[in-house]
């Protein structure tokens, strides 16, 4: 393959990668906001690994992680909407 193609094909994904992290650039948000922000990314993804344990739990196992789902499902419903 020639080399120009190759270069050119690198150009092509750099100007999709930034026209595309332009797209996703938001106006920046307070630092409540932000807290609030990461407290939801991290709940969801305690959320993902419950459901992820539950799909092999049985039992007392079980019973404990549907509560800690339920407690997660309740603190997520508490957060601010953003």
């Amino acid at each position: 393959m020639a080399r120009g193609f190759d270069s050119k094909s690198v150009e092509e994904q750099q100007a999709e990668y930034l026209a595309k992290r332009s797209r996703t650039a938001k106006a920046p948000v307070s630092a409540e906001e932000a807290a609030h922000q990461r407290e939801r990314e991290s709940l969801e993804l305690s959320l993902k690994n419950v459901l992820a344990q539950l799909a092999g739990a049985t039992g007392h196992r079980r019973e404990m992680l549907e509560q800690a789902r339920a407690e997660l499902d309740k603190k997520l419903q508490a957060l601010p909407q953003s």
